[in-house]
């Protein structure tokens, strides 16, 4: 469980009549890419099927027992930080990754009335890869989660760290991280979590923003993956 506590009442004051959502951002999970034909569209279908599988959690988290005065704010994965892909020496080749990440999917939940602060939860689904240059059969991923209002002004932004762990003769493994309190103020009670996102993404180096921002992709064959759960405090 993890929390996010967000203070910044000044700013959240002037949230009130700002524009709609930015466009940077992508709903729901990490993004696609290129595709390099029919086989790897059928590699795709079946990943997907294993991953639905595998998550069995809601897309809208229920917490019971209030009714909120409004919307919750958007939740969604910044598109350029959704995959972490790690090359030996910069060198862009399958033969050259070390580790890779992906934010699947999230799923999320909010309650507020009155002029009480917006309270949200979320989870997190976490594809993570390990390459034929990994060293270890562990990693430590970093990413972070940031409060911004609807002018895309970050009000405030945390890092966390989740450790992947590859069972003997996996390459793969899916982790699901859950944050269990970011409270957003709200400057009087007419402010809804319609005016405020949510994003999600990786701690990326500008190489791999490149990599993601030009939707290359690869492809790794591999068995089923295994779910775990984090228990990083």
């Amino acid at each position: 469980m993890r929390p996010l506590k967000i203070f910044a009442c000044a700013l959240i004051a002037a949230a009130i009549a700002l524009p709609a959502v930015p466009a940077f951002a992508q709903m729901g999970g990490g993004g696609g890419g290129g595709r390099g034909g029919k086989g790897d569209d059928q590699a795709d279908d079946e990943a997907k099927k294993k991953k639905d599988e595998e998550w069995s959690g809601p897309q809208a988290l229920d917490l019971p027992g209030t009714h909120n005065a409004g919307p919750c704010p958007f939740v969604k994965v910044l598109y350029d930080a959704s995959r972490y892909v790690e090359f030996k020496d910069g060198h862009e080749a399958s033969s050259a990754v070390g580790y890779t990440g992906e934010i699947q999917k999230l799923a999320s939940g909010c309650s507020y009335k009155g002029t009480q602060p917006i309270h949200l939860e979320m989870e997190v689904l976490f594809g993570f890869g390990r390459g034929p240059q990994a060293s270890s059969n562990s990693k430590t991923y970093r990413y972070w989660v940031a409060v911004t209002d609807r002018n895309q002004e970050v009000l405030a932004k945390e890092y966390f760290d989740i450790k992947a762990v590859f069972p003997q003769g996996q390459d793969r493994v899916l982790m699901t991280d859950h944050i269990n309190s970011i409270e957003i103020p709200r400057a009087t009670n007419v402010v809804s979590g319609g005016n405020f996102e949510v994003l999600v993404g990786f701690d990326v180096t500008p190489q791999m923003v490149d990599f993601n921002r030009l939707g290359k992709r690869f492809h790794v064959n591999a068995g089923s993956p295994t779910r775990t759960a984090s228990t990083t405090p």
